[in-house]
Formats: structure tokens, C-alpha cells, sequence
């Protein structure tokens, strides 16, 4: 596959700043705790579907305190409907439980205190940390990870390749290149039948109109 060109990288990252300068998660949150919550949630789950669950698992617990003392059960009937939902109920107590006796209460806004929290990985905390404090970091989910491979920014295998690499090619305003990148992906750059004629903004970039598939 063909890579992008130095100057082809800085124009595909203007184009995605100006395109998605506002551009934020698509989870239903509040504070932080919520967004934790949520962005654990949407693991191999849709933003779409998390938002179908959250709000009444935040009304039955709305507080790390709360979620610490539920009932396991319940909780995975709240959350029934999203992938994997035993082991993820099982993780949104025990975080509630460390949360509650490590950290007072309130959620770490640190990635090394984030990924203590169970169901919480890098990627995750990239997630929160990204959207809620604005760091300049990135993070890859299957959208970014297509996207990336499509435009020629990465040849890289693994999610955790690509993001080392986008972080090295854009240095700088990574939080908006996250968001960018992953609504482009879910919107546009899709898996099955991209828009390519029809909304791409970035097609002299693109580097294969097919579906990009990891070797």
C-alpha cells in the first residue's frame, strides 16, 4: 500500500481540523464518571446502543458510591442488550469499588490511574482522557484504524502500531484528529459502501477505494 507523503499528512490534517474543529464522542454523558462509564460500555458496541442503555443505568446508580453497592444482576439486566454484558457488569463494579476506595470517590483524570479501574484499557482511558480534559492524545477503534489504513497514514497491524504512528505523523492537536477520524469513519469512510463520491472530502488522499481489511 502506498504511503501518505509528509506534505499530503499535513494536508489531510488541516482538512480534518477544519471539517471537525467541534467535533466530540457521540456518548451520552454528564460527568465523568458517566463518560467512564460509557466509553467502557462501547466496547465492540455501538455509541448508538450504549446511549439506549445508559440512562436508565445512570438513574438507577448515578454515583460511583451507588454502583459499588449494586446487585450484579441487576445490573446485567440494565445492561443486557450491549456485547459482552456479564463480564462488562462484572468490571463496572469493581471500577465503582476502586474508584470508591482509592481515589475518594472521583475518577483518576490520569491515564496511569485510569487504566487501574477494571474494564479500563489505554484505549479507553485514551477515550476519556481525550474527550473530557482535551489531551493530546490519540486512540484507535476499528474506524480510525480503517481510515488510517485508507488515506495511507499507517501500514501498521495492530491498533496499538497505529496509534504509536499517528501520534509521531501529527505530533500536535491529536484529541480533534481522534474525534475527526472516527465520526469520518462511521459517516463516510465506512467498512461496507464508503461515500466516496457522494461526501468524501478527501478522496485525492485516499490510497483504496476498497474495503481496507487487516492482513
Amino acid at each position: 500500500m502506498k504511503k501518505s507523503t509528509k506534505k499530503e499528512i499535513e494536508e489531510i490534517k488541516a482538512a480534518f481540523l477544519e471539517r471537525y474543529s467541534e467535533a466530540v464522542t457521540e456518548l451520552y454523558y454528564k460527568n465523568a464518571y458517566e463518560l467512564v462509564i460509557a466509553v467502557a460500555l462501547s466496547a465492540q458496541c455501538t455509541d448508538k446502543r450504549v446511549n439506549l442503555i445508559t440512562p436508565e443505568l445512570f438513574s438507577a446508580y448515578p454515583t460511583p458510591e451507588a454502583l459499588a453497592k449494586a446487585d450484579l444482576d441487576d445490573v446485567k439486566k440494565i445492561i443486557q442488550s450491549c456485547s459482552f454484558f456479564n463480564n462488562k457488569a462484572i468490571n463496572l463494579i469493581a471500577m465503582a469499588k476502586r474508584v470508591m476506595e482509592f481515589y475518594g470517590g472521583e475518577i483518576p483524570l490520569d491515564e496511569k490511574e485510569l487504566i487501574t479501574l477494571a474494564g479500563v484499557g489505554q484505549k479507553t482511558a485514551h477515550v476519556v482522557l481525550i474527550e473530557y480534559t482535551k489531551a493530546n492524545l490519540m486512540a484507535v477503534d476499528t474506524h480510525v484504524f480503517r481510515v488510517s489504513h485508507r488515506l495511507g497514514l499507517s501500514d501498521d497491524l495492530t491498533p496499538s502500531a497505529t496509534e504509536a504512528t499517528l501520534v509521531r505523523k501529527f505530533k500536535t492537536e491529536l484529541h480533534r484528529l481522534h474525534q475527526g477520524l472516527v465520526l469520518f469513519g462511521r459517516y463516510i469512510c465506512t467498512a461496507k459502501n464508503p461515500k466516496c463520491e457522494s461526501e468524501c472530502f478527501l478522496r485525492t488522499f485516499c490510497k483504496t477505494t476498497e474495503s481496507f481489511k487487516p492482513r
